[in-house]
């Protein structure tokens, strides 16, 4: 935890005084049940995740509206210390505002004037970096009688006192030896902080925990896939569950994270859970046998007191191609033929939009809401998927371009939901992917377990001629009708961002493109935007403090904008990456600092050659796709080269010393780059050099 002196803390953030709001704000947090279970009640403050229980990210504030938004500037703005992706939602309580960055750091700010109060470091070992499949991200934090709650990337749940950031308890919720991860936000319930993990791709066994909000003490704890069936499950539900897998997936992990979506019902009194993909994806080597594998892929309702089961709906019996269920789950009550319907809304990833009566788990409607060709509809008799039998490239089928992509129709990103219009304005990806069995598949410990050939699937994709375009979208989505309403297209298509909706009749979204933008509700009409000089991922909150509204937005995608209006051409001194928490309101008038454009250089050494045969470059371009291509992208081409370096660029390169220092001897491991010389095998390592050095060669018009 450290402290800054308030003047530093204000030249950072750019503000002129912090007088006002020492005097009138405690900081306190002071959250308890009744007041999270009326939240709906307190439109000024944005308490949880989703600002209430059902997580609609819908705010009742109309400051700011179409006739105000000429007037809405830069109130107050912080740099961030750390240059990866950033993807929480501000709280904003009690004159305070929290929020967590990547490497899982929590600041928090006055909410007023954005004076730095404190800021925690929960020093995750860098390491931790290689067991997170995307990215060293935090979604945000959970605050709760004086306390801030967040979840670590190496999997410990963290108290602060809400005032001082000092910490107050800690306990590790998952086997440090293992590769779990936390990058989702807890859900505080009736004292108990609920909290997942994530982990499935890489040989994991998923479950949702519940502690007790004053001590850390486990209270309950909820297994999402059966275990070994020589040992006792720790739920009765385990025994049926286990009877849809088969083979010895318990020694595979078997998956089913819970590293996201969560939402509470107060009236029924219900938790609900997204589970997620398998371990390893490909089904016929998990459970060769076939079968629904649950709970994958599946939205479970658990009593929030005891972690007991209620009911289950499976998204994707039988997943196998990284279709999880735990995108954005939201709670509404809607009139569907002349009844009122208290209703669970998802669009997870498999490229449909689910709609599931609240008590029971009945399946009322389902529709694609993006192309989809691995299953042609859902029955709404069964509720089943009716595959597309072409779909299962199981180890003797053949290859199959699925779309959705494993990235899925929808990702992580929130959706939202708006009483005005009763539409859900979701951040959508159309997208394609090549599933190809990998034959030769060998567990690894300590890398990726998907059981698909990646490389292959690529290549696929590149010699299959007349594939549709792939882009991203903001949709407007009826859940009632199940139709498409409105969309607008991104002009960057690497990725989404989420979503506000407020009762002014505007929808507020980021994008990779460095901007902030509001559209109208009804039509999808851009009627504002502002540069933020970062990409942006994470989802705004609103808050209304002495009288006024602000919109809070942490910025900072994992690379900066390089096409459109908002393209940056450098970083600041704190970040690679621009990472900013921006807030905004009629009348303000900070400035962002102005970055002076850089001219983008060649690379600045000869590029070597390589007289590596064929094979071993084969070699290297299977061992790249399985170990590298996560994070420095598949081809050798990396998407986000401000956080993963575009290796086809590197001086590495040109020496095997230099190459190996970094690949096998860990130079860089406190950048999170940590060594691989336990993960790859005698050679691959120069396999891998000798195959970038080809695609450098080859791709020298891309540089």
């Amino acid at each position: 935890m450290r402290k800054l002196l308030a003047p530093l803390l204000l030249c950072a953030a750019g503000i002129f005084t912090s007088s006002l709001s020492a005097q009138s704000a405690d900081y306190g947090a002071a959250v308890d049940s009744d007041r999270l279970s009326a939240a709906s009640q307190e439109p000024q403050v944005w308490m949880s995740y989703g600002r209430t229980y059902d997580e609609q990210r819908y705010s009742p504030l109309t400051q700011i509206n179409r006739d105000t938004l000429d007037q809405v500037g830069l109130a107050w703005y912080a740099d961030m210390t750390t240059s990866r992706g950033q993807e929480a939602t501000p709280i904003v309580v009690d004159g305070a505002l929290y929020v967590s960055t990547s490497w899982s750091n929590v600041w928090a700010f006055d909410a007023r004037t954005g004076e730095l109060l404190w800021e925690h470091d929960p020093n995750v070992d860098r390491a931790t970096g290689f067991k997170a499949c995307c990215d060293v991200v935090n979604r945000g934090v959970a605050v709760w009688e004086g306390k801030v709650f967040v979840g670590t990337l190496d999997g410990r749940l963290i108290a602060l006192d809400s005032k001082t950031g000092d910490k107050l308890w800690e306990t590790q919720t998952v086997d440090p030896d293992l590769n779990y991860t936390i990058t989702g936000a807890p859900r505080v319930i009736k004292g108990n902080v609920i909290i997942g993990n994530g982990g499935a791709e890489y040989g994991v066994r998923g479950y949702v925990t519940a502690y007790d909000a004053e001590t850390g003490e486990q209270n309950w704890r909820f297994y999402t896939v059966p275990g070994n069936p020589a040992e006792e499950f720790e739920q009765p539900e385990l025994f049926d569950a286990a009877s849809t897998w088969t083979g010895q997936w318990w020694t595979l992990g078997g998956g089913g994270t819970v590293w996201d979506a969560m939402a509470y019902d107060v009236e029924l009194d219900l938790l609900y859970i997204g589970v997620g993909n398998g371990s390893p994806w490909n089904q016929s080597l998990r459970s060769p046998g076939g079968g629904d594998n649950l709970f994958l892929t599946s939205i479970v309702a658990l009593d929030p007191d005891d972690g007991s089961y209620r009911w289950h709906y499976q998204t994707t019996p039988g997943e196998t191609w990284d279709y999880t269920a735990t995108q954005h789950i939201m709670l509404a009550d809607l009139e569907i033929d002349g009844e009122e319907r208290r209703v669970v809304m998802q669009a997870p990833k498999n490229g449909f939009f689910y709609v599931l009566d609240a008590a029971t788990g009945q399946l009322i409607s389902a529709e694609n809401y993006v192309p989809v060709n691995w299953a042609t509809h859902i029955d709404l008799e069964t509720g089943r998927p009716v595959e597309n039998p072409d779909a299962r490239y199981d180890l003797t089928g053949t290859p199959f371009i699925a779309s959705p992509s494993a990235l899925g129709g929808h990702n992580w990103y929130p959706m939202s939901f708006s009483q005005n219009t009763n539409l859900v304005y979701i951040p959508i990806t159309e997208n394609y992917m090549g599933y190809i069995a990998d034959n030769e598949f060998v567990v690894n410990d300590s890398g990726w377990n998907t059981g698909i050939d990646l490389g292959r699937g690529f290549g696929l994709v590149r010699s299959t001629p007349g594939l549709p375009d792939q882009g991203t979208f903001l949709q407007a989505w009826d859940p009632v009708a199940q139709e498409e309403v409105w969309r607008v297209k991104h002009e960057v298509e690497n990725g989404p961002a989420g979503v506000l909706s407020t009762a002014a009749g505007l929808v507020f979204q980021g994008n990779r493109s460095g901007e902030f933008v509001a559209y109208d509700d009804e039509t999808g009409e851009r009627v504002w935007s502002t540069l933020t000089q970062a990409g942006v991922m994470a989802a705004p909150s609103t808050y209304e403090i002495d009288g006024q509204q602000h919109i809070a937005l942490l910025v900072g995608s994992p690379a900066l904008p390089s096409e459109g209006p908002g393209a940056a051409a450098s970083t600041t001194v704190a970040s690679s990456n621009n990472s900013r928490l921006l807030v905004y309101r009629i009348g303000g008038e900070a400035q962002l600092p102005r970055i002076p454009v850089e001219t983008e250089t060649d690379v600045d050494f000869e590029i070597p050659q390589t007289d590596a045969p064929n094979e071993v470059i084969a070699a290297g371009e299977t061992a790249y796709n399985r170990t590298c291509a996560v994070c420095h992208g598949n081809d050798g081409i990396s998407l986000r080269p401000d956080t993963y370096p575009d290796l086809r660029r590197s001086s590495r390169m040109v020496s095997e010393s230099d190459w190996s220092s970094v690949v096998l001897e860990g130079e860089l491991q406190d950048n999170g780059m940590i060594s691989f010389a336990n993960v790859l095998e005698d050679g691959e390592a120069e396999a891998i050099r000798a195959y970038i050095i080809s695609r450098a060669n080859t791709d020298a018009d891309q540089r």
